[in-house]
């Protein structure tokens, strides 16, 4: 059943509630049972994703630099839960225990791209940046000339 929910996620980005009962009624197993593998394993989403993919360190050295400040910044200036999607569907914040980039911290990668030294003003203005569009330097919180 998980390589098949794979596959569907991949498809459709998340797995659709529609999808989910016909996988049910196909397999012969209760929906119950594919809810409850859907919420155990943290690869499944059940709602679709943004268009922006937030991952924050949250490890110990990002952490003590301000992780928890930038997390909560992030939280309130776009109405998003940890793990969720931001009601406009422009991010999902994703903070993590680590992402092996201890030197850098705090850490945030947006769409693949690492910002190093984050603090909450500069995350803020970083994500802003790209929701409008604007191209941001790998590191740096101001557009590129």
């Amino acid at each position: 059943m998980i390589p098949i929910m794979q596959d569907i996620q991949e498809t459709c980005e998340y797995l659709p509630t529609k999808v989910l009962k016909e996988l049910s009624l196909q397999m012969g197993v209760p929906l119950s049972q594919i809810y409850s593998v859907a919420t155990f394993y943290a690869m499944f989403r059940l709602a679709p994703p943004g268009e922006h993919q937030i991952t924050l360190c949250m490890g110990t050295v990002c952490f003590l630099k301000g992780a928890g400040k930038v997390a909560e910044a992030i939280q309130k200036e776009f109405s998003v839960e940890a793990g969720g999607t931001s009601p406009d569907r422009k991010f999902t914040f994703k903070p993590v225990n680590c992402v092996g980039a201890c030197a850098l911290a705090p850490v945030m990668i947006v769409d693949g791209t690492y910002y190093d030294g984050v603090t909450p003003d500069s995350a803020i203005s970083i994500l802003h940046d790209i929701a409008e569009g604007k191209k941001v330097l790998q590191g740096a919180a101001s557009p590129e000339s």
